[in-house]
């Protein structure tokens, strides 16, 4: 019991954090926003097997009760779509960065940013 609950705390966290970093203003928060979600539906994924100790994958003549491979498969196909997804957000961010120089999502650039002076710095 005490398991179950803390797989669903963790995989409640990772969603609330998840989301708090993807709304955020700078394409490397919304990356790993984007990560974070998608830790937390491989663990969902994970724990929808069922969470068994000590189990066999598939069969076994000793024991009757078995975990359940489906989930372990879909979590490792995920891990594979998930990098594909975080390498093109990042290179998609990286160009937006190089050609508006700013890492903005809406791409305003804020005063901090601001790389495009006149070279008069009177403040």
């Amino acid at each position: 019991m005490t398991l179950e609950f803390l797989v669903a705390s963790a995989i409640g966290v990772l969603v609330a954090g998840g989301i708090y970093m993807a709304l955020r203003g700078r394409t490397f928060q919304v990356v790993l926003g984007l990560t974070l979600f998608s830790y937390a539906v491989n663990l969902f994924l994970f724990a929808s097997g069922r969470l068994t100790v000590n189990r066999p994958p598939i069969w076994s003549k000793t024991v009757t009760e078995y975990a359940d491979p489906l989930p372990q498969a879909l979590v490792l196909t995920a891990i594979v779509i998930t990098f594909g997804m975080t390498a093109f957000a990042v290179v998609l961010a990286l160009r937006s960065f190089l050609e508006t120089g700013s890492d903005q999502v809406d791409g305003d650039i804020v005063p901090c940013d601001d790389q495009q002076s006149d070279g008069n710095d009177t403040g």
